[in-house]
């Protein structure tokens, strides 16, 4: 997430980004907040509860273990 990220679009993530957990490991030091694990499988979006970035998955589920 790069600071000049527009903030009104949603981020996308894939499998390879689970679990989930925002803020991303490359936010800016001044976006930073408490982690928070989301759960964007369930309803294919989610939003961060303190900062409001809406996630939305994009491509095939993992396979596994539910």
């Amino acid at each position: 997430m790069a600071e000049t990220r527009d903030k009104t679009q949603p981020i996308a993530v894939t499998a390879a980004d689970l679990p989930l957990a925002c803020p991303r490991p490359d936010a800016p030091l001044w976006a930073r907040h408490p982690r928070v694990f989301l759960d964007v499988l369930k309803e294919g979006e989610a939003v961060c509860p303190y900062c409001s970035a809406k996630y939305v998955f994009t491509g095939e589920h993992p396979k596994g273990h539910h």
